[in-house]
């Protein structure tokens, strides 16, 4: 807030669609909103990096959705900036092209509220560059031209000339305007424009959804209606779509087009979404379990001031790692109160963890399960020595059972709980019901079992599921799931890697 008790506006370009195409400057600028109105084009996965109150303000009618005009999104931006908010209003690609940015800020310019245009990547280039294709090109075109296909409805006479863009010597790109397709090829052809120009109609541009029609003018119009593009598209055309075929690099991903359930607790999903994009795929956020702190510290704060008297360190989780360190600091301590205590990790995405407060796991186990874990410790470990396992407050006791067995003085601190998740995301419900849920990767037997209780599926047209482990799947079968396929080692990685190769197996 400002001296004068007004709040500012930031108008963000977010980019095309693509999550990762925000600027760096777009996102500190989520980073810092009390509220985000963001449009209706705009990627939900942007928003995983603001804090504050979000809403959606589309304009356009969708089925399920209201609409919100244009005066009074204005409004909003000014009331909530009079109150003393940091307001983001985030806009599909550009602010200022074709966006309405411009009348947004000419209504706060009026209002006397401050405010910041962060340019984003317009969603010309990119879905041009993303379809593999070079808007301008040495040998084809130099010039460009961006127009849009959906004119101010009020307006009495068209602005864009026909004439002018049958002899135009360049590439052409056509904002929006697919309901209104035909009609705009019928009047290139009537102006002149050659019916063998190569066209190219882009729907959902850099998202994994990407579809690309290609055509020429004289037969794209067909080719459109058969392939039935949703909204939002763009229009290219002009000889540089000819190369498409060359350079074509984003719709040849492995997993290209696939939606796939990440079922994890939100907190810990930003690297399975960067995987997931890397491969083409489209990250469908469903958490089914939620990490909390426990209620009463008490016996955990008593177990870590006596670290000096425990050999073994156990931890079968990042969020373990995590709870231990951020407790030891909340008590006053820090890393020097492990000096003298050997560490055991279950497995390699613990024990990364685990190095990012420059500490070295002593035991890694090649399998990566309490099993693996158990063998490890009781090759390493004598009779009588003491361990501490820090744990959530459910799973299986495999650990504490063996070793005690094998007379080693375990002990238990619960730093974290599991919660269940009372219901599911509703973009994963929305494409379980629509059946269009490809995938949902299953990294836990609570998750497993959760996730059959919260979803009936059919067995003819249901998600195939992907398990990280062979208990994993146990769990899933005993709750009555068809497991498709088990990762080769217990982490979301391999999950995709499973689900890559069964993707990528021919038809029977």
């Amino acid at each position: 807030m400002s001296e004068s008790g007004l709040g500012k506006v930031y108008l963000v370009g977010a980019g095309p669609g693509d999550p990762r195409l925000i600027t760096y400057r777009g996102m500190q600028c989520l980073m810092v909103a009390d509220l985000v109105l963001y449009d209706g084009l705009v990627n939900p996965l942007v928003l995983r990096w603001t804090r504050g109150v979000t809403e959606k303000t589309a304009r356009i009618k969708r089925p399920g959705e209201t609409t919100v005009h244009q005066e009074e999104i204005n409004r909003r931006l000014i009331e909530e900036a009079q109150a003393g908010k940091t307001v983001v209003r985030l806009k599909g690609g550009d602010p200022f092209i074709f966006g309405r940015g411009g009348e947004e800020a000419e209504a706060l310019a009026r209002a006397g509220i401050s405010f910041e245009v962060v340019p984003g990547i317009t969603s010309a280039t990119a879905a041009a560059e993303y379809a593999g294709i070079s808007l301008t090109h040495r040998e084809m075109a130099s010039q460009l031209m961006f127009i849009t296909g959906h004119e101010d409805p009020t307006k009495t006479t068209r602005s864009i000339d026909d004439q002018l863009l049958a002899n135009f010597e360049g590439t052409i790109v056509v904002y929006m305007g697919l309901h209104r397709f035909g009609d705009l090829v019928k009047r290139l052809i009537d102006a002149g424009k050659a019916t063998t120009t190569p066209v190219a109609v882009i729907s959902r541009a850099s998202q994994p959804l990407q579809r690309t029609v290609e055509g020429t003018l004289g037969t794209i119009v067909g080719l459109v209606e058969e392939a039935k593009l949703p909204p939002p598209s763009l229009t290219i055309i002009g000889e540089c779509v000819a190369k498409r075929k060359v350079i074509d690099w984003f719709e040849t991903k492995p997993l290209f087009g696939l939606n796939i359930g990440v079922t994890r607790s939100l907190h810990q999903v930003e690297p399975q979404i960067e995987q997931l994009l890397d491969l083409g795929a489209n990250p469908v956020l469903m958490p089914l379990i939620e990490i909390k702190p426990p209620e009463d510290w008490s016996s955990v704060d008593a177990a870590l001031a006596h670290l000096g008297d425990v050999d073994w360190l156990v931890f079968t989780s990042a969020n373990g790692v995590e709870a231990v360190v951020n407790r030891l600091w909340e008590m006053g301590l820090d890393l020097r109160a492990l000096w003298d205590v050997q560490i055991a990790c279950i497995g390699a995405s613990t024990a990364e963890t685990l190095a990012k407060y420059h500490l070295r796991a002593d035991i890694v186990p090649d399998e990566y399960s309490s099993e693996g874990l158990v063998k490890e410790l009781l090759e390493k470990t004598t009779e009588g020595d003491i361990v501490l396992w820090a744990r959530a407050n459910r799973g299986r006791e495999v650990l504490t059972t063996q070793l005690r067995d094998a007379g080693r003085d375990v002990y238990e601190i619960v730093v974290y709980e599991h919660v269940d998740a009372e219901t599911m995301s509703d973009d994963a419900t929305k494409l379980i019901e629509a059946e269009q849920l490809h995938w949902v990767g299953l990294s836990s037997p609570a998750i497993a079992r959760r996730y059959a209780e919260l979803v009936k599926t059919s067995q003819r047209m249901r998600p195939k599921i992907a398990a990280i482990s062979e208990i994993t799947a146990g769990a899933a079968r005993e709750a009555g799931l068809v497991v498709d396929v088990v990762a080769q080692t217990a982490t979301w990685e391999s999950i995709f890697a499973a689900i890559q190769r069964a993707h990528s197996k021919p038809s029977e």
